[in-house]
């Protein structure tokens, strides 16, 4: 079986691109940082016929970008002013 990739945003920090069109989304609209890491998971259970066991590695994956993304928007929002 081969090693998933990791997530691209998971080697550099979340900050530039990603925050900012995640900042300036409309209220409403969904934004996944780490839609792709979703993706190559879902791709990993089709091929695998529902086997979540031979997935593993993607969705850890997954779970990495998610944690990874919400410490930063939690430091995000704990710098930000109250005022801006």
């Amino acid at each position: 079986m081969a090693k998933p990739e990791q997530p691209d945003a998971a080697g550099k920090e979340w900050t530039g691109a990603t925050a900012t069109k995640f900042d300036n989304k409309a209220y409403s609209e969904y934004f996944d940082p780490c839609q792709e890491a979703a993706d190559k998971s879902i791709r990993c259970l089709k091929r695998n016929g529902g086997e979540r066991a031979m997935c593993s590695d993607f969705f850890q994956a997954y779970r990495d970008c998610k944690q990874q993304w919400m410490e930063a928007r939690k430091e995000a929002r704990k710098n930000k002013p109250w005022f801006s």
